[in-house]
């Protein structure tokens, strides 16, 4: 499935405002994907790769996510987790209309409504109370009537005004909107992330979709939001990122095996887009990351 033509999901008609629904891992429902409902995501268990649009990053325990109306999204647990997890996410999913209805009528709610708006790119939201977050979609999970609404309305009211918070996805991806051009990039995506450790150049790239150098490159950044190389390079490195703490492997081996030709342009990669070396990035894992397995 590629990662830029997602699986359109249409969700079952349902009388209540919220839809709550949760998954271990593996599990069919986690799969690149799309809905035209807002969805509040919670990390509950396990450590992997986020792909919300064009961005590429880490999740763990804690993490929450809201994302926009058909924005493509899965989190995608590293291999290291190989016996099945009976809980992984902690799922909320709303119409954002009904609350921009609401808003018409309640301007107190406004700050819920410019959350959503900023949700479009999808937004992450780092540093929540795991407990506080699992309390709450517990909460809303069982709760029902106009209580159940409030409580969700206090949970995005906090939300906004949590202070450590990312958007995600560069471009607004949105699967309902793709054109032709889009849509010849989608063979190239698949190419990348199923071959990335296979040498790859514009060149072959652009043949690949059937278009000339300039062409491609203006079409593949439209699409993915980066640049071809910066693009193949973010998934090198979330490669790169499951293995240093899964194995054993020495850093200038994973660096050939994700597809990098060079240990000094790995190292350089790696620390601009880690903010560490892969070394200390290592260690992190192995300290913050492995002990989260053993007591999920």
């Amino acid at each position: 499935m590629s990662i830029i033509q997602p699986e359109l999901e249409v969700l079952e008609s349902s009388p209540d405002s919220l839809r709550y629904l949760e998954h271990g891992w593996p599990d069919p429902l986690c799969r690149w994907h799309s809905h035209k409902e807002c969805e509040l995501h919670l990390i509950v268990a396990t450590n992997g790769r986020s792909y919300v649009g064009d961005y590429i990053g880490d999740f763990a325990p804690g993490d929450l996510f809201l994302i926009g109306p058909h924005l493509p999204h899965n989190w995608i647990t590293d291999e290291v987790w190989t016996d099945p997890v009976a809980q992984r996410d902690m799922v909320i999913q709303f119409d954002h209309e009904k609350i921009e209805g609401l808003v018409k009528s309640f301007p107190e709610f406004e700050p819920s409504q410019n959350l959503i708006k900023r949700s479009q790119c999808g937004i992450k939201f780092s540093g929540y109370p795991l407990d506080d977050a699992m309390a709450r979609m517990a909460s809303l999970r069982d709760g029902t009537g106009p209580h159940r609404i409030l409580e969700f309305f206090d949970f995005l009211t906090v939300l906004a005004e949590h202070p450590d918070t990312e958007t995600m996805s560069i471009q607004k991806i949105d699967h309902a909107k793709r054109s032709k051009q889009q849509i010849k990039i989608c063979d190239v995506v698949d190419h990348i992330v199923q071959n990335f450790s296979d040498e790859m150049s514009v060149e072959s790239a652009a043949k690949m979709a059937g278009m000339t150098e300039a062409t491609f490159r203006r079409n593949f950044q439209a699409t993915t939001g980066h640049r071809f190389v910066e693009f193949v390079n973010g998934v090198r490195i979330g490669q790169a990122c499951g293995m240093l703490y899964a194995t054993d492997e020495q850093v200038a081996a994973i660096c050939y095996q994700v597809g990098f030709q060079n240990l000094a342009n790995f190292n350089r990669h790696f620390l601009k887009m880690k903010g560490m070396t892969p070394s200390a990035y290592r260690d992190k894992a192995r300290k913050d990351l492995i002990p989260t397995k053993e007591t999920a």
